[in-house]
């Protein structure tokens, strides 16, 4: 009879996939007995001498750790370090000791949970995090009083390593070579051990509830889904080889192009930057090596709250990104809400026909307060990186002028009172067949165009995106469309305005070569698909 394969989902902390043997990983288990001392001063010495040899091999494993995973992942070794001699540990350790007439094990294990339990309880998530370092802390002196060594052996062939929780020293001691994921029941995606899991590129998943009898068992992690495989059977093993060696390519053509330019054959250079929805995805756009951010999602800020942010959550988010970028490129599209996106707090009426309607710069220019608060946030963070701002759903010129007028007057009041902002290019988005036909007058007023391909195609061709019914007859490379785009990189060409695309049609790698010979200055693409392109401005022409 055939084993069933077992599938278990978990929280992926890195994308990638492991095909292999499960190791159950186990700690030394550590009793820790009370047992009452005479000698207090003599147990505090045997505390100390015990802090001092913890201390010591933190700083052999640091050493290791910036070897094999550079120095800021090393530097968790300094902070378990810094713990060691944290005043605070220390004198609940020593306190206990003395009053309470216990061993040091004992001290130091009921301080290590108090301290755990403390950390675990606060809302934010880096000191969550922190939690576990304590732990490892502890678990250390513990080890050294009870005078057991830690090695974190996992034996001679490659494997995944299965375990309850994993410390950050466990892991940097651990064979990288023979190490192919981790999977783990608990931990965050904060901890050092899952920073470390991205470091050395090892897919790894947590909250999975894991059993010790999988031991020995062949497994698949699938960090794409989050999803572990047990005993997996012949189809799914094969898919996830594919899978894997997808993976391989992928991250061949990563190294191979990672840096380069993305300049064209006859010496173009292609502005390809990529579209976020917040903060977070800032590392996706290092990583896959963008040259900045062609459209942060502005209203993400607003979907994801239970009312309107105010000025300093969104100074704090845009500034972030703007700091993380580091020079590069950040343009920000002001908030974007109606049609699909609806939020409640705006209290907008019901719309037979949302996609035409009370949407992007037709509320903002109508709730001005909202408007003027975002545009606040945006001018004080561009006085920490290089940004941009650009207005959707644009009609008019009067429009552009309205819009010019309010942010000058928003400068002059930071001026007024002696805040400082950067030099913003403004603009638009152009995702209406009007803000098409005028775009020889719009360009005069603004320092760029952002070709928004999804409303513009079913603008012009009145097909309802979000109708599935019309899905055979939504044609996104018909001709009109693709005539639209040439149009406004013309007429924005003539007055000076540099013309990108940011809808969904720029990672259309179908349409690449045609766009470069439209005269594009930008693709504004979903991170994965900068790579890929890049690759294909490199081998392309604009003739």
């Amino acid at each position: 009879m055939e084993a069933v394969v077992e599938i278990y989902e978990g929280k992926s902390i890195f994308k990638g996939i492991a095909i292999g043997k499960i190791f159950y990983y186990q700690k030394g288990a550590q009793q820790v007995k009370r047992e009452k001392v005479e000698d207090t001063a003599a147990e505090k010495a045997r505390y100390e001498a015990a802090s001092a040899k913890a201390s010591e091999q933190l700083q052999a494993l640091y050493e290791k750790a910036v070897k094999e995973v550079g120095e800021a992942n090393a530097a968790v070794f300094e902070v378990h370090m810094m713990m060691l001699e944290d005043d605070d540990y220390v004198s609940s350790i020593v306190n206990m000791i003395e009053t309470q007439n216990v061993n040091a094990e004992f001290a130091v294990a009921t301080t290590g949970d108090n301290f755990a339990e403390m950390f675990s309880q606060m809302d934010d998530e880096y000191f969550k995090a922190r939690a576990a370092d304590v732990k490892d802390i502890t678990e250390r002196l513990i080890s050294v009083l009870g005078e057991q060594e830690t090695t974190g052996d996992i034996g001679e062939e490659p494997v995944i390593i299965v375990a309850d929780d994993l410390a950050p020293s466990e892991t940097v001691q651990m064979d990288k070579e023979k190490l192919l994921a981790f999977v783990t029941r608990l931990g965050s995606a904060n901890s050092h051990t899952a920073i470390l899991a991205r470091t050395m590129n090892i897919p790894a998943l947590i909250e999975v509830d894991i059993k010790e009898e999988w031991s020995g068992k062949m497994a698949v992690v699938d960090g794409y889904t989050g999803t572990f495989y047990i005993d997996p059977d012949e189809e799914t093993l094969k898919k996830m080889q594919e899978k894997k060696e997808e993976d391989i390519k992928a991250r061949e053509l990563l190294q191979e192009l990672k840096g380069k330019e993305d300049i064209t054959v006859d010496g173009k250079h292609i502005k390809l930057y990529a579209n976020i929805g917040g903060v977070k995805d800032v590392t996706s756009v290092l990583a896959n090596d963008a040259a900045g951010i062609g459209l942060f999602r502005s209203e993400f800020l607003y979907l994801e709250a239970d009312n309107y942010p105010d000025e300093e959550a969104q100074f704090q988010a845009y500034k972030t990104v703007a700091e993380n970028m580091a020079g590069k490129k950040v343009i920000v599209r002001t908030l974007d809400i109606g049609a699909d996106k609806q939020v409640d707090y705006f209290n907008l009426d019901h719309e037979e026909n949302p996609a035409m309607g009370y949407r992007a710069i037709r509320i903002c220019l109508d709730r001005r307060d909202i408007f003027r608060t975002q545009l606040r946030a945006l001018l004080r963070a561009s006085a920490y990186g290089n940004i941009g701002i650009m207005y959707p759903m644009i009609i008019s010129v009067d429009e552009v002028k309205e819009i010019k007028k309010i942010v000058e007057s928003i400068k002059a009041e930071l001026t007024e009172k002696g805040i400082e902002y950067g030099e913003v290019e403004q603009g638009i988005m152009i995702e209406t067949p009007a803000a098409v036909m005028i775009s020889d007058l719009l360009a005069e007023e603004v320092d760029f165009f952002s070709i928004g391909t999804n409303d513009l195609t079913q603008y012009t061709l009145a097909i309802d995106r979000q109708n599935s019914k019309l899905d055979n007859i939504y044609d996104s490379h018909h001709p009109a469309v693709l005539r639209m785009i040439q149009k406004t990189i013309e007429n924005g060409h003539k007055a000076g305005c540099w013309v990108g695309i940011c809808g969904e049609l720029g990672a259309d790698m179908t349409l690449t070569e045609t766009f470069l010979k439209m005269g594009i200055d930008e693709l504004s693409v979903s991170p994965t698909f900068v790579l890929p392109i890049r690759k294909l401005i490199r081998e392309m022409s604009t003739k």
